[in-house]
């Protein structure tokens, strides 16, 4: 294998494989990055695996000589990282002295020498049929990952709230796509328009970490996603990019019981303003508890916080209320998970029935979205 590459493009792309590597490794083999280059002489291609989780990528390059070998991930990432700004890279695999293969980098007056493992022993996750298949925008899925991700359980015991359930389903009998995330604290739900193709596809979960490699793979991403999957593994292809994922193989609770259908108290307040107040007063909040009191009294919302190390604050906000008075605590990080998810001016809906009960709160511009946030004792 021999080819020149341009730094950048490089970078960028190991960038997006190198991370699905893990720093520590018993399998010596899932340290190292697959490269390729097939007879097309135009791409070179990049794969990572953790077994769980695959990314290939191509990258345009100049090929001078088909091929393929493995090269420790995270070391030719740092290299080519601390590499000039605009360089050429020239990279060919060799044989060693001892008989072994290696990989040549040269950049200008550089030269670095990486040791290889055999390619045939890399392994590949990406094989299988994937029946259901259907398109989204880049823009849709960013907002189906943000509006969601915040809410995923990071408690290992209960591994199937580790990750996002997409299915489909009805509202008022129009067929949607959902997706839904919840740590047993408070629930995030997205829906839209079922998308042409994914119509009869199983509930999936989406592992956490797929989920977070996702999101850095659309970041700037402008097309369409292609998104296939069967009951145990879901791929996304994303420009130049296929992020392959296995899938978390348990049941997601039934999350409509615990959204409640009738809280009669409506609370309607500027999301920005509200947010800046519950961060203000969460200040003199606890660590442990990060509690937060929000009073409500006909058009008055005052936030406060009572720690016995560091004393009280209060901060009134002018708000739309005129059910009766109630006092209500929560979670401030919980809150501010919220609010971050609600664009700019915009207004924010709690649906509230007493302060014992789970908090319905809608996005007033967005009705695809909902959030259940459960209330604490403060």
């Amino acid at each position: 294998m021999k080819l020149a590459i341009e730094r950048s493009a490089f970078l960028k792309a190991l960038g997006h494989v190198q991370s699905v590597v893990e720093r520590r490794n018993t399998i010596p083999i899932l340290s190292n990055v697959l490269l390729r280059c097939d007879s097309d002489r135009s791409t070179l291609l990049l794969s990572a695996t953790d077994m769980d989780l695959e990314i290939v990528e191509g990258v345009p390059a100049l090929v001078e000589r088909p091929g393929l070998t493995t090269v420790p991930a995270h070391t030719l990432h740092d290299i080519v990282r601390k590499l000039h700004e605009g360089a050429q890279i020239s990279v060919e695999a060799t044989l060693t002295e001892a008989g072994g293969s290696g990989l040549v980098l040269r950049s200008g007056r550089s030269m670095f020498t990486l040791a290889c493992l055999p390619p045939e022993d890399y392994p590949v996750l990406s094989g299988g049929d994937l029946p259901y298949s259907f398109a989204l925008s880049a823009a849709e899925l960013r907002g189906l990952i943000d509006h969601t991700r915040f809410a995923i359980s990071t408690e290992e015991t209960r591994y199937y709230l580790n990750g996002i359930y997409l299915h489909t389903t009805k509202n008022d009998e129009v067929p949607v796509l959902r997706a839904v995330a919840t740590d047993g604290h408070r629930l995030a739900r997205l829906e839209m328009v079922m998308p042409e193709g994914a119509g009869g596809m199983p509930g999936v979960i989406i592992p956490r970490k797929a989920v977070i490699e996702l999101r850095k793979l659309v970041e700037e991403c402008a097309e369409d996603i292609q998104v296939s999957l069967n009951e145990s593994k879901i791929r996304f292809t994303v420009d130049q990019a296929t992020l392959t994922s296995k899938l978390i193989d348990g049941t997601f609770p039934d999350y409509d019981r615990v959204i409640p259908a009738n809280n009669d108290k409506v609370l309607e307040v500027n999301c920005k303003e509200f947010a800046e107040a519950v961060d203000r007063v969460s200040t003199i909040s606890s660590e442990k508890s990060r509690a937060v009191k929000l009073v409500l009294d006909n058009g008055n919302l005052a936030v406060s916080a009572t720690s016995p190390e560091n004393g009280t604050a209060v901060e009134d906000i002018e708000v739309r209320y005129h059910a009766a008075p109630m006092e209500i605590g929560f979670n401030s990080r919980y809150l501010l998970d919220i609010t971050q998810q609600i664009d700019g001016e915009g207004a924010a809906r709690f649906l509230m029935s007493d302060s014992a009960s789970p908090t319905v709160v809608r996005d007033i511009s967005d009705p695809g979205v909902l959030y259940v946030l459960m209330p604490m004792r403060v």
